[in-house]
């Protein structure tokens, strides 16, 4: 497991922008799936986006065309770029990561190391 740590939420207006960080702990991050998740109010929490070790990605259909994830291997860190954001959006954005392996990145149940999350909320 990594220690996680995310950061850049805060208070946007619709359409607006906001980049998440999330920088890990360890030496082998190269090798890791990483993945943003994100929990709403009353809601369940859902799979955002994902990126493998190999840098292939996923994202949830919701956030295609406006969200891109992205990382540097050198610096141990995930990003997760958010466009065109919408009140939908609003929620707790949490990191992910695993060990690289051939399950999806798509399912929470996969990832052993999680962050604490940050807020995103996105006012209309």
């Amino acid at each position: 497991q990594v220690q996680l740590v995310e950061s850049g939420g805060g208070l946007v207006q619709a359409g607006g922008s906001l980049r998440l960080s999330c920088v890990a702990s360890g030496r082998i991050f190269s090798r890791y799936h990483m993945a943003w998740f994100r929990r709403a109010p009353g809601k369940e929490r859902e799979f955002v986006a994902g990126i493998r070790w190999a840098n292939s990605t996923n994202y949830a259909d919701s956030v295609k065309g406006r969200f891109t994830i992205a990382r540097d291997n050198a610096k141990n860190m995930v990003f997760l770029q958010m466009n065109s954001l919408k009140p939908e959006d609003t929620a707790v954005y949490v990191c992910a990561g695993r060990l690289a392996d051939r399950l999806p990145v798509t399912a929470s149940k996969y990832f052993d190391s999680w962050g604490q999350g940050t807020q995103v909320t996105v006012s209309s």
